[in-house]
């Protein structure tokens, strides 16, 4: 398994769309700045007002049209995150998210995705748009390995995200399959309490606010609810996959896939994560001096 590749699911697809149009030509161009044991593997994330959307209430303002160029450009697969967990039958025939889908289904040269949550969803983009491979979304919320291993066994999903609290379950991740290994996407990078009650709750409020349904916002009990989004509270958590772990025991055990969170974020905390899990160290200020001086990016 030495000569294995971690490959990297990262954020932002039409949210950080400046940001990438940036990064991508300098990872293609300056690839010995950047670890050789790593690639990207797709760019994830949905456009703003997204009935479909899910996992996160969608701020992206990149026009799809030049999203789909972006990733034609550079080969890069793009995942559209359609993991909206209380669709309706009535909810399919949207005429954005069709248009959206005949868009993306066909755009590229590699293959792009969906993420997903809802089987209703997943049985109509099958028989409408079948270009499309599928990936089972984190907000499933399968924190029984039963649950997670019954996943992985659907012929649907060519990739399967769980929960993140079974990043270490470790006795029982390596009694998969070679072929089930390949389709573990873990969550590196989760800042969520470990021990948080209300995951699946807070992800169906996220749905019924993109449904455009008059909720209150998801209370989060979290004793660190306050702080939000920090990399280093990340690092702490019991379920982080850093880089040593990446090279030292995932992918020796047969992992390669590992999915970056940070939609909701800003761009220079997207940077961070670019410049940790795929950046050599000696290059990071080349890195960070090509993506800040870039006169068309606002990362702050």
């Amino acid at each position: 398994m030495k000569d294995m590749k971690a490959y990297y699911h990262l954020p932002g697809l039409f949210e950080f769309y400046e940001l990438y149009m940036v990064f991508l030509p300098l990872f293609r161009s300056h690839r010995e700045y950047f670890y050789d044991w790593c690639e990207i593997g797709s760019i994830y994330g949905a456009p703003a007002d997204c009935l479909w959307g899910g996992g996160r209430v969608g701020f992206g303002e990149a026009p799809p049209a030049a999203v789909a160029e972006m990733v034609r450009q550079y080969g890069v697969s793009a995942r559209l995150t359609l993991s909206n967990s209380l669709l309706r039958e009535e909810h399919l025939t949207d005429k954005r998210c069709n248009s959206l889908c005949a868009l993306f289904e066909k755009c590229n040269s590699v293959q792009n995705g969906v993420i997903l949550t809802s089987d209703l969803l997943l049985h109509y983009l099958q028989a409408q748009y079948p270009g499309f491979y599928f990936v089972s979304s984190t907000t499933k919320v399968l924190t029984e390995f039963s649950q997670f291993e019954a996943e992985l066994n659907r012929s649907e999903f060519r990739y399967v995200v769980p929960d993140f609290r079974l990043n270490r379950a470790f006795s029982e991740l390596n009694t998969l399959t070679d072929r089930q290994k390949q389709k573990v996407e873990f969550l590196c990078n989760e800042c969520c309490w470990f021990a948080c009650p209300d995951r699946k709750a807070c992800y169906e409020n996220v749905s019924l606010k993109n449904l455009g349904e008059d909720c209150s916002d998801h209370v989060c009990v979290s004793p660190e609810a306050g702080k939000g989004y920090r990399f280093s509270d990340a690092m702490e958590n019991p379920g982080f996959i850093g880089i040593e772990a990446i090279q030292r025991t995932y992918l020796p055990d047969g992992f390669s896939h590992f999915k970056i969170e940070g939609r909701s974020l800003g761009s220079a905390i997207i940077l961070e994560f670019l410049l940790y899990y795929m950046t050599k160290p000696e290059y990071h200020l080349k890195v960070r001096e090509a993506i800040y001086l870039d006169s068309n990016l606002d990362l702050f």
